[in-house]
């Protein structure tokens, strides 16, 4: 399964819990529901929770992977 298209991207490498879940939450309030954020991350414990914020805020993860040592999430806003 391809990655979707974006509507926004934000580069949160380099950034430790829980910042990157704090950025992604104040990006995904700016956008209208049905838009993609595309999200880049270097923190580990990135995967397990973007999983549980999605799961817990009823955003979908649309997609993830990882990409040249860096954690890339797709997130659908309701």
């Amino acid at each position: 399964m391809s990655a979707p298209e974006a509507q926004l991207s934000v580069d949160l490498s380099g950034l430790n819990c829980p910042l990157p879940i704090l950025r992604a939450k104040k990006a995904l309030a700016d956008l209208p529901g049905g838009t993609v954020l595309h999200l880049i991350c270097t923190d580990p414990g990135t995967p397990s929770d973007f999983e549980a914020f999605c799961r817990q805020t009823g955003h979908a993860l649309t997609h993830q992977a990882q990409i040249d040592g860096k954690y890339q999430f797709w997130i659908t806003r309701r």
